[in-house]
């Protein structure tokens, strides 16, 4: 075993929980990439693959108790939920805080710790067009409303004992390192945390170890997913949507695609992190068997983990 990997031994299991997310198994920004699989089956799919916990997603169960009894019959706890916030546009500030109230009092219904959210005011990713061309690039106006808005929701999630961590994203106006670096410098480092999305920053055309390594101290929350670069360069030269990008598998699980993990997993040992990693690849599940792919990501993460 490498030195890198006898230190990425050292993210302890008292530390850190290993969780999935849905997109292996259905696409929620885009529910016609679907094989029909239904939530019962994917969250059985998920502990028999060796995960603690999942994101949730449009086939979850939205009764709260319905849902955590599903999960608590496999083992399983919310690793996250999502919140898409809207302070860059007009007009949306109360209702995207009220969104995100609503998901907080679900999430604590379940037992959850963990809130999660991106701004997608303006945001390329759901539209069919270039989604490196038309992602918004924000005015400061439009960065103040965006940091007051989201220092103002981790007062929120911070009263109710929870933590909120904000998820860079392809086609969004925080989508690159330099947009990372943005945020984290305008906004309080207990209110606001970084999730950091391994895959979303190799398809922007940015390192994620670099990232790691300089936010390690704002990390809440980690997304590992790879890429496939021979789409990430059809993408960009080719001009495509985000959907496209998806559907051509631009997306993979860790110990497939081109990124090493084993660095970055060494760099969140070395700043104590604790919390989630989460597999993730919005991937079709017609093409990638998801059952195939999940046990795939959890062998990769136990060679280098130990456990």
């Amino acid at each position: 075993m490498t030195d890198v990997a006898e230190r990425a031994v050292r993210l302890s299991p008292d530390r850190v929980k290993l969780g999935v997310c849905c997109t292996l198994w259905w696409n929620d920004d885009f529910p016609t990439i679907d094989a029909g699989v239904s939530f019962g089956q994917a969250v059985s799919e998920m502990a028999l693959a060796g995960f603690q916990g999942c994101s949730l997603g449009h086939k979850c169960p939205t009764d709260a108790a319905e849902l955590k009894a599903a999960l608590d019959l496999r083992g399983l706890t919310v690793s996250e939920p999502w919140t898409s916030t809207y302070f860059t546009i007009g007009r949306m500030r109360q209702k995207t805080i009220a969104a995100f109230e609503e998901t907080l009092a679900h999430i604590r219904a379940l037992g959850g710790t963990e809130l999660v959210v991106a701004e997608f005011g303006g945001s390329s990713h759901l539209l069919p067009v270039d989604v490196f061309a038309n992602r918004p690039v924000f005015t400061d106006a439009q960065w103040d409303a965006l940091t007051s808005g989201l220092e103002e929701l981790g007062k929120i999630a911070a009263s109710a004992g929870m933590k909120l961590s904000y998820h860079h994203h392809m086609g969004t106006g925080v989508m690159t390192r330099a947009d990372i670096d943005r945020l984290m410098a305008s906004t309080d480092p207990h209110l606001v945390h970084l999730l950091l999305d391994t895959g979303h920053l190799a398809f922007s055309g940015d390192d994620p170890l670099e990232v790691a390594r300089d936010h390690a101290d704002r990390i809440g929350h980690v997304h590992l997913k790879s890429v496939r670069p021979e789409v990430v360069r059809r993408v960009r030269e080719e001009g495509l949507s985000f959907q496209e990008g998806i559907q051509l598998g631009v997306f993979t699980v860790p110990g497939d695609g081109a990124i090493d993990f084993r660095p970055i997993l060494d760099v969140l040992a070395d700043a104590r992190y604790q919390g989630w990693l989460v597999v993730e690849a919005e991937q079709d599940p017609n093409k990638a068997v998801p059952l195939v792919y999940a046990k795939k990501a959890r062998a990769y993460l136990a060679d280098i983990l130990g456990w």
